[in-house]
C-alpha cells in the first residue's frame, strides 16, 4: 500500500461493490427518503454487511472505502444504506461489551435491524463537545433527555448509538444504545435537498441501564471520534465514487456529441476539462487510500491530518466533477431523471456530515502547527 497500488483482491472487492450496486440500483431508487429495508436486505444477501462486520473484529478502512467507492460508482442510495449500517453500529462493535456485540450486531449484519448514529444536535454539529442532551443518574442507571437532528434513519431505526452528556467537558460524554420503542422516545422525518431517511428524535426521560453504556462513563466522545476515525476517510471514497461516475458520463458524452462537425471531446476547452477531473480525481483516490493505509496500520499521529485532507479534497473534487459534467453535457445533464442531475443533489452533503470542509481544514491546520503533519 505504500505505493497505492490496490491488490488483485482489493481490485475485486471494488469491481464486486460496483457489481452489486449495478444489480441493486433499481431497488434503492424506490422511496429514498425513508428507510429501504428490502435494499439493506438485499446488501446482507450479497454479502456486504457480512465484511462490514467480519466475525473477530472490525473491518479495514481500505476494504470500507473500496466498497463506498464501488458502491457510489452505481447507486449512491445503495452507498448510504450501507454506510450507515456501518457508522450506526460501529461504536458498539469498538467499544460495547462482548454481550452487547452479541445482542445486537448479528440482526445488523443479517439485514433485519437498522441503526443510527445519534451525536448531532441542533445546536452542536461540528462542535460535538458541546451537545446539551442530558443524562441524569437515576437508580443503576439513567434517564436521557433532550434531542437529536439530522439523523440519518431516523426516525426508522430500530437502535440508536446515543451520545449524551454525563458531566463537564469532553470527558462528560457517553455514549448509550436506545432501543425503538423505548418510553419517552419519539421522532420526525425531515424532508431534504436529496431524500434521505433524515430526521430529528426527541428523548423525554427515556430510561436506560448501565449494561446499555457503550463502554465505560464518560468515554462517549473518544468513543465517536474512533468510530469517524474508521469512517471519516470512507467519507472521501464516496466521493471519488461519484466523481468517476460524472466522469465517465461526460467522457462518454463528448466523444459522441458533434458541434461545429467533429467530437466536442476534440475542442480545447472540453478536453481540458475532463483533463483536470482526471487530475484530481486520481490525486483525491490516492489521498483516499492513504488514510485508509494509515488507519489499518496503526498510524495515528498520521491519520487525523491525512483522513482530513482526503475528505476535504475528495467532496470538493467531486462537487467540480459533477458540475464540469453538466457543463459538457449541457441541458441534457440537468434533466429530473439523469444520473448528472441526481449526483449533483447528491454531491452537497459530504462537505457538511462528519466535520465539514471548514472544519477539515482546521484540522489540517492543527496538525501542521504542531508538527504532526505531513511527513
Amino acid at each position: 500500500m505504500e505505493q497505492f497500488e490496490l491488490s488483485a483482491e482489493s481490485r475485486r472487492l471494488l469491481e464486486e461493490a460496483q457489481s452489486i450496486g449495478d444489480e441493486l440500483a433499481p431497488l434503492a431508487a424506490k422511496d429514498p427518503g425513508s428507510v429501504n429495508r428490502s435494499l439493506i436486505a438485499g446488501l446482507a444477501e450479497h454479502g456486504l454487511l457480512g465484511r462490514l462486520f467480519p466475525p473477530g473484529g472490525g473491518v479495514s478502512a481500505l476494504d470500507l472505502c473500496l466498497i463506498r467507492q464501488g458502491l457510489a460508482r452505481s447507486s449512491t442510495h445503495a452507498e448510504t444504506a450501507f454506510a450507515m449500517q456501518g457508522l450506526g453500529a460501529y461504536p458498539i462493535v469498538q467499544s460495547g461489551s462482548a454481550d452487547m456485540v452479541a445482542r445486537f450486531i448479528p440482526a445488523v449484519v443479517r439485514g433485519e435491524w437498522v441503526p443510527a448514529f445519534a451525536l448531532t444536535e441542533p445546536g452542536a454539529g461540528s462542535d460535538a463537545a458541546a451537545l446539551e442532551l442530558e443524562a441524569t443518574k437515576d437508580g443503576d442507571g439513567f434517564r436521557l433527555t433532550g434531542e437529536k437532528a439530522y439523523i440519518s434513519n431516523a426516525p426508522e431505526a430500530d437502535l440508536y448509538t446515543v451520545f449524551a452528556r454525563t458531566g463537564e467537558g469532553r470527558g462528560g460524554i457517553s455514549a448509550f444504545v436506545v432501543a425503538a420503542g423505548a418510553k419517552g422516545l419519539s421522532g420526525q422525518k425531515l424532508a431534504m435537498m436529496s431524500p434521505h431517511p433524515i430526521g430529528r428524535i426527541a428523548l423525554d426521560g427515556v430510561r436506560v441501564e448501565r449494561s446499555d453504556l457503550i463502554g465505560s462513563e464518560g468515554e462517549g466522545f473518544a468513543v465517536a471520534m474512533k468510530t469517524l476515525d474508521l469512517f471519516r476517510p470512507s467519507v472521501g471514497a464516496f466521493a471519488v465514487g461519484m466523481a468517476e461516475a460524472a466522469r465517465e458520463v461526460a467522457l462518454a458524452h463528448a466523444r459522441e456529441r458533434e458541434a461545429f462537425g467533429q467530437p466536442i471531446v476534440r475542442f480545447q476547452a472540453v478536453s481540458h476539462l475532463l483533463a483536470n477531473m482526471a487530475v484530481e480525481i486520481e490525486a483525491a483516490r490516492m489521498l483516499v487510500y492513504r488514510a485508509a493505509a494509515a488507519h489499518d496500520q496503526g498510524k495515528r499521529d498520521l491519520l487525523t491530518g491525512l483522513a482530513a485532507t482526503a475528505k476535504v479534497f475528495a467532496t470538493e473534487t467531486a462537487q467540480r466533477a459533477v458540475d464540469g459534467a453538466i457543463q459538457i453535457l449541457g441541458a441534457r445533464g440537468l434533466e429530473e431523471d439523469h444520473l448528472l442531475s441526481h449526483l449533483y443533489q447528491e454531491v452537497r452533503a459530504p462537505r457538511i456530515y462528519e466535520g465539514t470542509s471548514e472544519i477539515q481544514r482546521n484540522l489540517i491546520a492543527r496538525e501542521l502547527t504542531a508538527g504532526r503533519w505531513p511527513r
